[in-house]
């Protein structure tokens, strides 16, 4: 059971505004896709604004900046994190219209559920080991019970 700290209060906000954040993003490069005739191309001007967005955020951020050389240490599978997001981007621009908004978000969801469910069990990737139990796999299979709920129209 998780322990209700302040900490905590201030993170539910900011975890819940993810899911807002990225129905909003899907929507809106869905309509970019109109403008610039394929879902990549919408992808590759969202992840351009993105990126300098970022550049300009740690620009200003008051920390210390990675030399070249420490690139050469990162693990190559951390590299993958690029590749994911444009997967990621590329595909919601591709599938949300076709599925619905509702369907996409509720697959989304339950690929997270799922996938996270397996991390912690085996404490993948520096996750902590949190054994998946009776509770927790019923949340997923509600979730997946409600992803074909939505998909009646």
């Amino acid at each position: 059971m998780m322990k209700i700290s302040s900490h905590l209060l201030f993170m539910l906000p900011l975890a819940f505004g993810i899911g807002i954040a990225m129905t909003f993003q899907t929507a809106l490069n869905t309509q970019l896709r109109e403008y610039l005739y394929s879902p990549l191309q919408a992808a590759l001007l969202s992840f351009f604004i993105g990126t300098c967005v970022l550049a300009l955020l740690v620009v200003l951020q008051p920390v210390d900046k990675p030399q070249l050389h420490d690139f050469s240490n990162i693990p190559w599978y951390l590299w993958l994190g690029g590749f994911l997001g444009v997967y990621a981007i590329s595909i919601s621009i591709y599938t949300a219209p076709k599925l619905g908004f509702l369907t996409f978000s509720g697959l989304v969801i339950f690929g997270q559920i799922l996938t996270s469910m397996i991390f912690d069990h085996y404490g993948l990737l520096g996750t902590e080991k949190t054994p998946v139990n009776w509770q927790r796999l019923l949340g997923g299979v509600v979730i997946f019970i409600g992803v074909l709920l939505t998909l009646q129209r």
